[in-house]
């Protein structure tokens, strides 16, 4: 047993300790419930987005509001087990927070190391999505978002509609007009259409975006994952206080 002395010298720095870690747990708390509605959101507005990249309905909506929920609990189990102070709690807690850790690091160098691939299937889902444009359903919607809103036209350029279905009954669709009117017929003749569509590539303005926002999304993603490094080190130094001097919360 710790004498009286020793143990009124290290309340203090318990004390600190667990309020340090109570602070970081709400952060951490909150960064799930953004995740949670990200994941809400994301799955009702951003599913059909998603669509371009893959082939069917993805689960990256579901990953997210599962990863949030977790990260909630786990940030009110944080919260408990610092205010009772028990060490086995804290070392669970600091076990799952290394948990995060990884597989946010792992995850973050496997976008990066496969940003490529990424942008290859953005491709082939974007050439995908032209062959099957009707004009009315969600992938056809996403297309026409993404044309005029980047003002583009086409995977590589606007003759990338000529060999489409919708083409050779519509014509090229009004979301690649740069006006707010163009004629159906010039819409139909391929040659005339080239000085009333956009010229730009839809794929190049993608990847651009993707490419100038690369740096952003990559610190922040490895600055969430380190910031998981001062939860363990902050569980691990309380367990350990508490286990050394057999303190207890009154």
């Amino acid at each position: 047993m710790s004498s009286p002395s020793r143990r009124l010298q290290t309340k203090p720095v318990i004390t600190c300790l667990k309020t340090f870690l109570i602070s970081y747990s709400l952060i951490f708390w909150f960064t799930g419930v953004i995740l949670l509605a990200v994941g809400v959101w994301g799955k009702v507005n951003l599913e059909k987005y998603l669509s371009l990249v893959v082939d069917e309905n993805t689960n990256a909506p579901y990953v997210l509001i599962g990863t949030g929920a977790t990260i909630v609990i786990f940030g009110l189990f944080g919260c408990f087990a610092t205010c009772r102070g028990s060490p086995w709690m804290l070392k669970l807690y600091a076990m799952f927070l290394t948990l995060v850790f990884l597989a946010e690091l792992v995850a973050g160098i496997s976008g990066f190391i496969f940003r490529h691939e990424i942008k290859d299937k953005l491709r082939g889902g974007f050439k995908a999505a032209l062959t099957k444009y009707n004009d009315t359903d969600g992938t056809s919607e996403v297309v026409n978002l993404i044309q005029r809103n980047l003002q583009c036209c086409g995977v590589d350029n606007y003759t990338d509609w000529e060999s489409t279905d919708y083409f050779k009954e519509n014509g090229i669709p009004m979301s690649c007009c740069k006006t707010t009117y163009c004629s159906p017929e010039v819409m139909k003749n391929i040659s005339k259409a080239a000085t009333e569509v956009y010229d730009k590539a839809c794929f190049t303005k993608v990847s651009n975006v993707m490419e100038s926002n690369l740096g952003t999304v990559a610190g922040i993603s490895f600055g969430i994952a380190f910031f998981q490094l001062i939860g363990i080190f902050l569980a691990c130094c309380l367990s350990r206080y508490i286990t050394n001097n057999q303190y207890e919360m009154v």
